[in-house]
């Protein structure tokens, strides 16, 4: 198995060579921005060596631990049980950077830069320079003339986790795995799209120890109050909608619509967003069952229930890669899989615990949501070799124990090619199925 795994041809994530070429400079519009995969032609973070199959499943797997470990650190820290570990960037994929990124353009005269888009964070954190320890495309404070640090007194400084004020700027030191961050707390004009936001507040990388850290910026459209959603409120009305590409799309480019201007005219059906107080930048939904081809999968109701409390529940989630179910949700589903596909021999590939060297027969999985059902087709459920002989199903089971043990978290493989919609002032989630590439 190990020698088939190590000869396949490079896993979706990486381009494939093709008679279509991706037009990297085209501008974006109005208040809709161009997503990019990180390891799309047009990403600047793309692997300079292509990794195997099994290497980059491997890779991928990791990183999203290191997520799932930052979304159970802020449930953590909402319920008075840890301090808050916060990334700079996150989703991180083959190459320790963000999945999906997205252009903007910071100061005066712009400066551009590639930020993550990240659905469960609030602010946006930038490499800056001069910062000890940072090795990505880094922002120039000095060239710009509208760039100025927040000072201490400030409403936004407390803001931020552990924040601190040694002199009259803001500063805040952040925990990510293994690496230590500190920022200082800035404000400049930023433009996303055709679209301006003067004084935008972020937090200016200026030290990293530590080799664990994401390279990359941030774009925080959680609902805190430093979010792009908060800060530019009465742009966007705190409306937005995205469409992450196919991971195997030849060009890697979905979109990123800002503002209830911007979306599209068809009708979208939706489930309402639940309102956690102690994590209020979460999209939380009520999952209520799961569908594995025809059959409605036999799972006890306190795995999906909601509790601002513990935390537990389920969100939507840009960042994570594959989708993570709690345990006694993710075994019913897994199982049911494996019943559906008789005497066909099961293997593993490092956290997948169900793989086939055979044709999946399974057509499509379903989270039933409150007044919404989401059906997603092999492509979102299955992650294969790219000559198509080993399939897994491509979700994770929670931890049995701690706070991320109670979370299940719909992540961006199984996001893509789907319209997700946000609309805060309505309290809906929304979910269509669109080509996104």
């Amino acid at each position: 198995m190990a020698t088939l795994l190590l000869s396949v041809a490079i896993l979706f994530f990486t381009c494939a060579q093709s008679l279509h070429t991706p037009i990297c400079d085209a501008p974006d519009q109005g208040s809709t921005l161009q997503v990019i995969h990180v390891d799309s032609p047009c990403s600047p973070f793309r692997p300079k060596t292509p990794l195997s199959w099994q290497d980059s499943v491997l890779k991928m797997q990791s990183n999203d631990k290191s997520r799932l470990q930052y979304l159970s650190s802020l449930l953590a820290a909402a319920t008075g049980r840890a301090r808050s570990i916060v990334p700079i960037a996150s989703g991180r994929a083959v190459t320790q950077n963000p999945t999906y990124i997205v252009r903007a353009k910071i100061g005066t005269p712009a400066q551009t830069l590639f930020l993550a888009v990240d659905t469960s964070n609030d602010a946006a954190w930038i490499p800056c320079t001069a910062c000890s320890g940072c090795s990505s495309t880094l922002f120039n404070p000095s060239k710009s003339t509208t760039f100025h640090n927040v000072s201490c007194g400030s409403p936004q400084c407390n803001q931020v986790p552990n924040p601190s004020c040694g002199g009259t700027v803001c500063g805040f030191n952040l925990t990510y795995g293994g690496s230590n961050i500190g920022a200082d707390l800035s404000q400049d004009n930023i433009t996303l799209a055709a679209d301006s936001i003067n004084g935008y507040t972020f937090g200016c990388i200026r030290k990293v120890s530590g080799s664990s850290y994401p390279v990359q910026g941030l774009l925080g459209l959680g609902r805190g109050p430093l979010s792009l959603l908060t800060q530019s409120s009465s742009l966007y009305q705190s409306t937005f909608s995205y469409c992450l590409p196919g991971y195997k799309s030849l060009n890697f480019t979905g979109s990123l619509r800002l503002g209830p201007i911007s979306q599209p005219q068809k009708i979208i059906r939706t489930t309402p967003l639940l309102k956690n107080p102690r994590r209020s930048s979460f999209y939380y939904v009520n999952l209520m069952g799961i569908r594995v081809g025809r059959r409605v999968v036999t799972i006890p109701p306190p795995a999906f229930q909601f509790d601002p409390t513990t935390g537990a529940g389920t969100v939507f989630d840009s960042g994570t890669v594959f989708t993570v179910l709690v345990k006694a949700a993710y075994t019913a589903v897994r199982d049911e899989v494996r019943r559906q596909m008789g005497k066909a021999t099961v293997s593993t590939l490092g956290g997948f615990d169900t793989c086939y060297t055979v044709p999946v027969t399974v057509p499509t999985i379903t989270f039933m949501f409150s007044g919404l059902n989401m059906g997603i087709p092999q492509d979102n459920f299955l992650i294969r070799s790219s000559s198509g002989s080993t399939s897994c199903l491509a979700m994770a089971a929670a931890p049995e124990t701690g706070v991320n043990s109670v979370l299940n978290v719909i992540a961006s493989f199984q996001q893509q090619n789907n319209r997700i919609l946000i609309d805060v002032p309505n309290s809906k989630l929304g979910v269509s199925r669109e080509r996104c590439s």
